[in-house]
């Protein structure tokens, strides 16, 4: 056994990564597992500060433009936004924001259950494993047939990925479907075809190409007449480059899709900003139980506190990088010296200097 760190953004493990000052020993003594020694650091330096040892710098994303301003003032790069290849046709829902966690999930539940009835994919966006796993009993609960992709089962990664675009497919996740993951309507073909020759490995795998495309086309269009991929993000993020990369799993290259945010007032973005004056209005609408708020203005709220907290992330990493330019000075002047010494065929000049 081994104590991992997993990335908040990402959902994945972070191979290589220990906690300092003594706390990981802590936590593998608790856990009861062979205790690793501290790790030391022998140099270290922002990611500011490397990125800008390159001459050149770019990049493509497709959550740039929310971190404009940090690209400008950081690297001096400006940043373009390029249209999309086909028109978006994803219907994004307004946030429904619910007075509990409780009422939360089980109008989750439910709308899992309404999309998985009528054979639309469904993939249920969650920010840690506690929360993937809470979640996944809730469904068992409900009868419903699902996968549960988070750091626990990154090994099956390349399946649940392939089967999460199938029609009437349930699959939980965490940030780790959020990023670079492609979701096929009706399934990955590749995949598919692959399954199909490992099964038969005496057919004609040219024949089974053609039989299994020929099906997939089917499946495809079978999707999209349910609606296309569903994402259900079970809550905010403080940053909204994670939240418009989960949506942005939907509704790819023209295909149907639909996103929905199911947030409550416990959730901790919620309880940090606003949660006091949206309770206030649940009050005075006299909300029953199990009925949410959905309307734009939550969602110009929720992104005004988002705005702060990236605002406040962004002043911090600024502040870092000032302490680290001073040192950054010394750490350049050191490296070259280094550099010199390893090039350098006679190093009696280079000693001679250094005294």
């Amino acid at each position: 056994g081994e104590v991992m760190l997993i990335d908040e953004f990402t959902g994945r493990m972070m191979a290589g990564r220990r906690l300092s000052d003594g706390l990981h020993q802590a936590i593998e003594a608790k856990e009861g597992v062979e205790i690793q020694p501290e790790n030391v650091t022998m140099a270290q330096v922002t990611f500011q500060n490397y990125f800008r040892l390159y001459d050149k710098l770019g990049g493509m994303t497709g959550t740039a433009a929310t971190e404009a301003e940090e690209f400008a003032e950081i690297y001096g790069l400006g940043v373009v936004e390029v249209p999309t290849n086909r028109p978006i046709a994803r219907e994004d829902l307004d946030d429904a924001v619910y007075r509990s966690a409780k009422e939360k999930y089980d109008a989750i539940i439910e709308a899992i259950g309404e999309a998985h009835a009528k054979g639309q994919p469904t993939l249920v966006g969650t920010t840690s494993i506690e929360k993937s796993e809470m979640l996944s009993q809730l469904l068992t609960q409900a009868g419903i047939t699902h996968n549960v992709l988070n750091a626990r089962q990154h090994e099956q990664e390349a399946q649940i990925v392939a089967d999460a675009g199938k029609f009437g497919a349930v699959t939980i996740a965490t940030n780790m479907a959020g990023r670079g993951t492609d979701i096929k309507l009706g399934g990955n073909v590749d995949f598919k075809i692959m399954e199909a020759i490992a099964a038969d490995p005496e057919a004609d795998p040219e024949e089974i190409r053609q039989k299994i495309e020929a099906e997939h086309e089917g499946d495809e269009q079978k999707v999209k007449e349910a609606g296309g991929l569903f994402v259900l993000a079970t809550e905010r993020h403080e940053s909204r480059r994670i939240d418009n990369q989960l949506r942005g799993r939907s509704g790819r290259q023209g295909d149907p899709g639909k996103s929905a945010f199911f947030l409550s007032l416990d959730d901790d973005l919620m309880r940090i900003f606003g949660s006091e004056r949206l309770e206030k209005v649940l009050n005075t609408l006299g909300m029953k139980e199990g009925e949410a708020i959905v309307h734009p203005w939550v969602n110009k709220s929720l992104e005004r506190a988002q705005a702060k907290v990236e605002g406040r992330n962004f002043d911090i990493r600024k502040q870092l990088l000032k302490f680290d330019d001073v040192m950054n000075e010394q750490r350049k002047v050191i490296f070259k010296q280094r550099l010199d010494i390893m090039q350098a065929a006679d190093l009696s000049a280079i000693v001679s200097d250094m005294r």
